[in-house]
């Protein structure tokens, strides 16, 4: 087993179909305290921390004025919308492929804790996940490579271990460049095609259940 890949995958709209939900929170959040920024603009941010959302909305300024109370009221308003959130196809499908070939798995996310316990729980994946996070987990969030190497290191892996990342967003794929991750990429954030691969991901599918198909196609043979 020591010498099996670790596959890192995000939650957040690369397993669980959350981003534009994501989108709207923030939209409803930022209203809350007084901004309002179009839900498009907020979008093309999901998959970044959510520490840096406001200021990349508005400028240090903002983000001093009412970065902890647009976060604060941002997670109650996801809490709203978590039974809109549902697997994407092949979610599971794609956990156990990997766990059948010998490989070892963390889910890498940067969402709350009380989300990450829903989203495993509609995964049915606690069973299958060597390891998972949290934000509680990491202080520089995406596109940083920090909450990559806390996974690994949730293994006792080196920094170095062979790896691989599938995610859904620019940020994931940038996070895993700076990290030495090869990427794997999702259409499901809403990212196109020319994105995903300028931003460096090796290869490109519309769904988890399309990865599971062609796996043997990729670092996770």
């Amino acid at each position: 087993m020591t010498d099996s890949t670790i596959a890192v995958l995000d939650i957040d709209g690369t397993l669980i179909d959350s981003n534009y939900q994501n989108a709207l929170a923030w939209y409803r959040a930022l209203r809350s305290v007084g901004e309002t920024c179009p839900v498009w603009r907020l979008h093309r941010l999901i998959g970044m921390g959510g520490d840096q959302v406001v200021s990349a909305v508005g400028g240090e300024d903002l983000e001093c004025r009412v970065g902890d109370r647009a976060r604060e009221q941002q997670g109650k308003e996801v809490d709203a919308l978590l039974d809109e959130m549902a697997p994407l196809p092949g979610a599971r499908d794609l956990l156990t492929a990997i766990k059948e070939r010998g490989h070892r798995l963390v889910l890498a996310s940067s969402a709350k804790k009380r989300h990450v316990d829903v989203f495993l729980d509609k995964l049915d994946a606690r069973g299958l996940a060597d390891a998972w996070t949290t934000v509680d987990d990491v202080e520089a969030s995406k596109p940083a490579p920090d909450l990559l190497q806390v996974a690994l290191k949730k293994l006792g892996a080196p920094s170095d271990a062979a790896s691989v990342m599938v995610g859904d967003s620019v940020w994931d794929i940038e996070a895993a460049k700076k990290a030495g991750m090869p990427a794997i990429a999702l259409r499901s954030g809403g990212f196109g095609t020319d994105e995903l691969r300028k931003a460096g991901a090796i290869a490109i599918y519309d769904t988890p259940g399309d990865v599971a198909k062609a796996l043997d196609d990729t670092p996770l043979a």
